[in-house]
């Protein structure tokens, strides 16, 4: 960890944190995060291509870890963090790049891939597969309670992370999204109360790895993390304005999910996934299953998803 470097890239009127490893003159691999994750979140990974002869680059999203926070973080889009993506690789001299994505990260690396054709040389996503715009609307499919529903709603995410410090609002997100059954609250119920508090963290994330994800969320903040992804994740408009089917990432890619993901039993994406629909739009998809994997895949089974990593990006490296 010690031989991560941390930098500043001035991008889009931000100074956006970047954690990098390995020679600049190697292949390129940037690391997109999901949440409640940052940049730490591919600590085993990106020590692992780094030693494989690749640059791992890891930014922290605007509003997110040691990132500034957007002036009027309300109005963030997901394609704002997929332009500062694309900013970032031009500010480092980076014109083509292997893209890892995870959880909302995906879809990160997905708009960056049809926005920016041009620089990709392969997708990596974990935990959940592309989907059209207007598919998210299947989670209004789900009941009230459905902990994204709730976090769209300005306001009853704050009230309820708000009794807490960001250390166990963190460590409630882990232990909810380690599970295989999609957190739902009851009516008279809030999501950071389906955890006892009681209820010790999973055996592959430690406290100190907590305390990193505290410490950069109390800097941040929880407004910018839940304005995007989870209320803009119903707009279309960081898309592509073209017909579905034109809609193809024609790059190679790789879809690595836990067979105990949570995300997994969402309406319809196991029969969009395990149907080969999902390869209308990523036609030269490979999807894999890591037994007993949770949605946190890449730190519960870190060995396993680097091996998957590595033959990926050595079969397409630029």
């Amino acid at each position: 960890m010690d031989q991560i470097k941390h930098t500043y890239i001035q991008v889009n009127g931000l100074k956006l944190h970047v954690a990098e490893i390995g020679s600049d003159s190697s292949p390129a691999v940037v690391f997109l995060h999901g949440f409640p994750e940052i940049w730490y979140t591919w600590r085993h990974q990106m020590v692992a291509v780094a030693n494989a002869g690749f640059r791992a680059i890891a930014p922290d999203y605007r509003g997110y870890g040691l990132s500034d926070i957007p002036p009027e973080p309300e109005k963030s889009s997901f394609i704002d963090f997929a332009n500062d993506t694309a900013s970032i690789l031009d500010s480092l001299g980076i014109s083509k790049v292997l893209v890892v994505g995870k959880d909302f990260g995906s879809m990160i690396g997905y708009l960056f891939a049809l926005h920016y054709p041009q620089k990709l040389a392969g997708i990596i996503t974990l935990g959940l597969p592309f989907v059209p715009p207007g598919s998210h609307n299947m989670y209004l499919a789900l009941p009230e309670g459905f902990y994204i529903r709730r976090w769209m709603e300005p306001g009853r995410a704050e009230a309820d992370f708000g009794r807490f410090d960001a250390k166990t609002v963190v460590r409630n997100v882990y232990i909810l999204f380690s599970k295989s059954e999609i957190p739902i609250a009851n009516e008279n119920q809030e999501i950071m109360d389906l955890v006892d508090p009681s209820t010790p963290l999973p055996s592959w994330i430690t406290e100190e790895d907590l305390a990193v994800y505290g410490d950069l969320y109390h800097k941040s903040g929880f407004k910018t993390p839940l304005q995007v992804p989870y209320r803009t994740i119903l707009d279309k408009t960081s898309y592509p304005q073209q017909s579905l089917n034109d809609l193809k990432i024609d790059a190679p890619a790789l879809f690595i999910m836990g067979e105990e993901d949570y995300v997994i039993n969402f309406p319809g994406i196991k029969e969009y996934v395990n149907s080969g629909e999902v390869k209308k739009y990523v036609p030269k998809l490979e999807i894999v299953y890591v037994p007993k994997g949770s949605h946190f895949v890449h730190e519960q089974f870190p060995d396993q998803v680097n091996k998957l990593l590595l033959g990926f990006l050595n079969r397409n490296k630029c």
